[in-house]
């Protein structure tokens, strides 16, 4: 006699809300750092190249971890697979609460980039407790309260951080992400393990590609001071290249790739990564410099804004950046991926442009943060949907992680560069950047984003309606 499988057991309401809280809550602790990092640069005696270091080491862990989550939860369960990943996560919030200085508190933000793969990990278990309507509906909630959870960290955080302290700009949204997470341990249903994978995961990989993106942001981060250890700037380079080298050895033999090489040599797909890269880099720039140039004395260049004032002036931007999902879907539908990449990298380089021409007033900077933020979302969607469209439908993943692969490279390039240049720009002894060094920066960033468009005429037009 046959044993059959009995049915998945199905999801309460209750259940996706307590998804949904946790999705609130890792938004919440993922956006402290952006509003309060002058703050935290002040407090740990920090550059404005490491400030940009502690920026994205924890987006950089977030997207090697979500690969691994996605695999392991196929593997062995999506709940089971979560549960331990915020187990990771809220020992890094507690460690980022604690942190005496810069090193313990990079740690901690190492830790707490695991949440990344939170999401995908929750749409595994989604599926498969769901029927195939309620699902789609279940995780447009989820992803939903995670963009406000990250707004509400953005708000919050400057406030707490003031009225309390940065250690609890951490351990409040930890706390939380904590008790969401015993609320999916008790209430949402245990999912099966799945079948096994044939191919295992490419380890060796995995390990190359972050020792090769480790060893790259902490060249850019000391960059600076190339002038007094040159010799450290040296052995860093040489490291990287190594490290380069073997992944990109590893990469050609495995047989279940982190990064598909051989699918990167298409023209489709390294023209969509080589665009990705370059507005990335351009857009980061401005996320590192707004925020730095609103911080600064008001007697000066400046405007002297505390953290919550920071919070409140990139709320706009992070409104706009949610809004750009939707538009550049409408927008590749009615006139085709190549118009909407166009049109988004004309927006970015003119609102950088701009910004160094014009920054006199904080309505300034937050109109050129929005328009940039916007026009960045535009792109990079628009991008990622082209390129799923332009594989075979069983490579569609592979192709669309490389262009996000990419994305996370240029965002952390780029917020280096722009630490890097108000390190060099800031006067011995002062604290405070020269004016000229955000011009330059948004002078730079602006340029390279302009130099994509001799790529993106070259895309193919796209589908329209």
């Amino acid at each position: 006699m046959t044993a059959t499988l009995a049915p998945p057991v199905r999801m309460s309401r209750t259940a996706v809300g307590a998804l949904g809280t946790l999705a609130v809550a890792t938004g919440a602790l993922e956006s402290v750092v952006a509003p309060t990092l002058p703050l935290l640069q002040r407090e740990l005696d920090m550059s404005p190249a490491e400030g940009a270091l502690l920026s994205v080491v924890l987006l950089i862990t977030g997207a090697l971890t979500t690969p691994v989550a996605g695999r392991l939860g196929d593997r062995h369960g999506g709940k089971r697979v979560l549960i331990r990943l915020m187990a990771v996560v809220s020992a890094g919030g507690l460690v980022s609460a604690l942190a005496p200085n810069l090193p313990v508190l990079l740690l901690g933000q190492i830790l707490q980039g695991a949440m990344v793969g939170a999401l995908p990990l929750s749409f595994i278990v989604v599926r498969k407790h769901l029927p195939e309507d309620a699902a789609k509906v279940a995780i447009g909630v989820v992803s939903g309260l995670f963009v406000g959870g990250t707004m509400v960290g953005t708000l919050s955080a400057g406030p707490v951080a003031e009225g309390l302290s940065r250690h609890w700009m951490f351990a409040l949204p930890t706390i939380a992400v904590i008790g969401a997470t015993t609320l999916v341990a008790g209430l949402m249903p245990h999912d099966p393990p799945g079948r096994p994978d044939d191919v295992g995961f490419d380890w060796p990989g995995l390990g190359l590609l972050s020792a090769s993106l480790a060893t790259l942001m902490l060249a850019l981060a000391l960059a600076p001071l190339i002038g007094s250890r040159p010799l450290l700037l040296g052995a860093l380079l040489v490291a990287l290249g190594a490290f380069a080298t073997a992944w990109t050895a590893v990469e050609r033999r495995a047989a279940s790739p982190i990064v598909d090489l051989r699918m990167l040599a298409r023209p489709a797909m390294w023209k969509a990564c080589v665009l990705t890269f370059m507005v990335c880099v351009g857009t980061s720039v401005a996320v590192h410099l707004v925020p730095q140039l609103l911080d600064v004395s008001a007697g000066t260049h400046g405007f002297g804004a505390g953290a919550t004032e920071i919070g409140f002036f990139l709320l706009p931007g992070a409104l706009a950046a949610s809004l750009a999902g939707p538009l550049a879907g409408i927008g590749a539908r009615r006139f085709g991926s190549r118009a909407v990449v166009t049109a988004g990298i004309a927006m970015v380089s003119t609102a950088l442009l701009a910004l160094a021409a014009v920054h006199t007033e904080v309505w300034h900077l937050v109109v050129g943060k929005v328009v940039i933020a916007l026009a960045n979302g535009l792109c990079v969607t628009a991008l990622v949907t082209s390129t799923a469209t332009s594989v075979d439908q069983r490579d569609t993943g592979i192709a669309t992680g490389l262009v996000l692969v990419t994305r996370v490279i240029g965002y952390a390039v780029g917020v280096q560069v722009g630490g890097a240049l108000l390190t060099v720009g800031t006067p011995s002894g002062s604290g405070v950047p020269d004016e000229s060094a955000f011009v330059i920066g948004f002078v730079i960033a602006g340029a390279v984003t302009a130099l994509s468009l001799l790529v993106a005429r070259t895309m193919s037009e796209g589908v329209k309606e």
